[in-house]
């Protein structure tokens, strides 16, 4: 996809000041901030559309190499190189006005320098039965992920080699640049925001402080569980970088369709067949439950198409709850297709005596389609 005139993701034209500029950007990255916005996809590329823009604009050099080459000017090695895509979602909210405004900015404080260095978090999709869903269960899950190297303690440097300050922050982990009246302060790109640098890596990880390895964990997956439940595992993710701390383990929960129950939200529901003349003298049915038992219900003479029955506390757990939702049966009758000579005498000798009583919701349907044909 073509990106956008960085001018018109600011909403600015090409002769505004740095202050409109900066002022601009200050409002879109307050709006699609992901720490205002969490789980918003929209919103994030929203932002980093933003600060992509804001990035080229606000310096004097790289706004006229765009002004005269625009997107082209970055490209393939360009002065752009390497500016975008990484911004720290992980930090405060108040991490966008320390960047205008230096640390302490609204009374927020500095953030830890590790945060940058965070590991990623992980997606695991599980699909379960419903009958699972409905009893809970514990499941063990093998993924590959990340973990801290055991040579170094997750540090990236050799056993018996301290870190240096990193030589172009002077271990701050932010750099300061002047953009008119204001000082802009960025998360150091050297360091990545630690204020330290690797001078003697790790063998066994080569200075990353982490090794690739798969991990088997057992997951307690609750009673009552629905379809698109996410399971947070704090800590379970892939490893941070330089000791920082490790991301989570998201378990995406899928519930296979059943073959006799439908469920909506902690209420089942599935259709049971029964005969005419079931329906229409009555009777007496097991139903099947999904904790594998059975229940009775009473069907009363007369019992139409379509009609159902709910049995109270037969249904789903609800989570985080004592109680259960209700299980719903619907009444279909089937209609016999092939009779035999005995069956037909039978339903055309009731026939006869049905019209004879004439049934009084036909009667009056017919009355009605008599007075609209002779209207």
């Amino acid at each position: 996809m073509a990106k956008r005139d960085y001018y018109e993701v600011l909403g600015v034209n090409k002769a505004a000041s740095q202050d409109q500029i900066k002022s601009a950007y200050r409002k879109l990255a307050v709006k699609h901030h992901p720490d205002k916005n969490k789980g918003d996809k929209a919103s994030e590329e929203k932002f980093k559309e933003a600060s992509e823009a804001y990035h080229i604009l606000s310096n004097q050099e790289r706004k006229q190499n765009y002004d005269n080459f625009g997107h082209a000017a970055f490209e393939n090695g360009g002065g752009g190189k390497g500016g975008f895509g990484n911004f720290d979602f992980s930090g405060s909210f108040s991490d966008i006005f320390e960047d205008f405004f230096g640390e302490g900015f609204g009374g927020g404080g500095r953030r830890s320098r590790r945060s940058n260095n965070r590991g990623s978090d992980l997606r695991y999709d599980l699909s379960i039965s419903l009958e699972e869903a409905f009893n809970g269960k514990k499941q063990d899950i093998k993924f590959s992920t990340s973990d801290k190297c055991n040579t170094c303690s997750g540090s990236g440097s050799k056993p018996g080699h301290n870190l240096s300050s990193c030589s172009m922050c002077g271990g701050h982990g932010q750099v300061r640049s002047s953009q008119g009246f204001f000082t802009v302060q960025q998360t150091c790109p050297q360091c990545s925001g630690s204020g330290e640098e690797i001078t003697n890596p790790c063998g066994s990880c080569g200075g990353s402080g982490k090794n690739q390895t798969s991990k088997r964990l057992s997951v307690t997956i609750p009673r009552g569980v629905d379809d698109g439940t996410r399971i947070r595992l704090a800590g379970k993710g892939e490893a941070g970088t330089r000791g920082a701390s490790n991301g989570d383990l998201y378990i995406f929960v899928n519930v296979s369709s059943h073959d006799l129950f439908k469920r909506s939200d902690e209420n089942l529901f599935f259709e049971f067949p029964i005969s005419i003349t079931d329906a229409a003298l009555g009777t007496e049915l097991k139903i099947p439950t999904i904790d594998g038992g059975k229940a009775k219900i009473k069907i009363p003479s007369g019992t139409q198409n379509g009609k159902q029955f709910r049995l109270k506390g037969k249904g789903m757990p609800i989570m985080r709850g004592g109680d259960y939702g209700d299980l719903y049966v619907q009444i279909n009758t089937e209609v016999p297709v092939s009779l035999n000579k005995e069956q037909k005498e039978l339903l055309e000798k009731f026939r006869e005596i049905e019209n004879e009583k004439s049934n009084p919701s036909i009667k009056k349907f017919f009355q009605k389609a008599k007075s609209f044909w002779q209207n």
